[in-house]
């Protein structure tokens, strides 16, 4: 299947900004994430093509290259010889191409000093199996880094403020080397923030946020199922420069039920039933989820037989009704019998002609067909 553009997976114009870009990323990675659509066989694929546009048009590098040079970009020959002369490989002049290398003049410091999202959290939660099966509301605890109040985030003391940083001269980065050889890595002096704090606010140690514990309340939908993911947005951590939260991701971990497996919408559970009812047929007690149910099975009925309850399974979780309960029978011989019972279990049996057992009767003939 060809390519598509890198902006049309993303949804967003060639003029994007970065933040426009990670907003869009962030908003459809939500839309196809395999976790939370497990039902759709194209979600893996969508995401993955997804996580490779965005790793692309995120980095102004290879964003660069990618608009002027398209999927051929990180494979051109770059500044070896081609078919212009002077011009390296017909690229245009060498400060064209360090510019589509490194950003254009972008400085990292530019653009840190917009407004960007914050990082976003992750927490398990568990549930018992009827809580997934039917919907609940959880409130749970969390803990969240938050701007400071004392210094309002800056990570400078009261009074003072954060000065530019004199390796990088606030870029951020770090160059090295030169010609063709240049390098370019994080500042080591101010680790990429183009600042540093001298005086430093004592209530968050220069942090410019604290921990703090927070309470949030969860609507869980019916027919949830284990390990799935519940994305409460805004939740997560706060954003750098007065830009939104982050969100948390809950992921759900539902408890086995002791007597009830679940498969998709479909619920199964072994009943086990005596010989007698088995041979003569009888009505017996179902239990479901909700209640119980009356059913009524064939005389005659062998061990591993299934029956359906329908919509006495897992409601869809996107719509279309409850699946079905599937009963599987385990016909029970019974255990410490008296001579009594054993006696007239055993007037039973001389009565029987042997066609009432069908299996046996079968088995017989076919050995005797290899003895023959």
């Amino acid at each position: 299947m060809a390519k598509r553009d890198y902006y049309e997976v993303l949804g967003v114009p060639k003029t994007a900004t970065d933040a426009e870009i990670k907003s869009a990323y962030r908003k459809k990675a939500k839309e196809c994430h395999p976790d939370l659509n497990q039902s759709d066989k194209n979600a893996e694929e969508r995401f993955k093509e997804l996580n490779e546009a965005n790793e692309v048009l995120s980095d102004p590098e290879k964003r660069s290259r990618y608009d002027q040079f398209g999927f051929d970009g990180p494979n051109a020959q770059g500044f070896g010889g081609g078919a212009g002369t002077g011009d390296f490989g017909g690229f245009g002049d060498f400060s064209s191409i360090f510019d589509s290398i490194f950003g254009g003049g972008m400085s990292g410091a530019s653009r840190r000093q917009g407004p960007s999202q914050g990082d976003d959290l992750r927490h398990d939660i568990a549930i018992t199996f009827e809580e997934a099966a039917f919907g609940c509301q959880k409130t749970f605890e969390f803990l969240r880094n938050e701007h400071c109040e004392t210094c309002h985030g800056t990570g400078a003391k009261p009074g003072t403020t954060a000065q530019t940083c004199p390796t990088c001269k606030g870029a951020g980065q770090v160059r090295q080397g030169g010609g063709f050889m240049v390098t370019v890595r994080t500042c080591p002096t101010c680790h990429g923030e183009g600042k540093i704090v001298k005086d430093k606010c004592t209530a968050c140690g220069g942090s410019g946020h604290v921990r703090k514990k927070r309470t949030a309340t969860i609507k869980i939908p019916a027919g949830i199922d284990n390990g799935q993911t519940i994305v409460m947005s805004g939740q997560g951590e706060p954003g750098a420069q007065g830009g939104p939260n982050g969100d948390l991701y809950v992921r759900v971990t539902v408890r086995p039920h002791k007597l009830f497996q679940r498969d998709g919408t479909t619920l199964r559970l072994e009943l086990p039933i005596s010989m007698t009812q088995a041979a003569l047929g009888a009505e017996i007690e179902v239990p479901t989820l909700k209640d119980k149910a009356r059913y009524r099975i064939p005389e005659g009925t062998q061990n591993d037989t299934e029956f359906r309850l329908k919509g006495q399974g897992i409601v869809n979780l996107r719509g279309g009704g409850a699946g079905d309960l599937v009963v599987r029978v385990k016909v029970e011989v019974p255990k410490h019998l008296s001579e009594k019972q054993k006696e007239l279990l055993q007037k039973l049996e001389d009565s029987l002609s042997g066609r009432e057992y069908e299996a046996k009767k079968s088995f017989a003939d076919k050995l005797k067909g290899m003895r023959a």
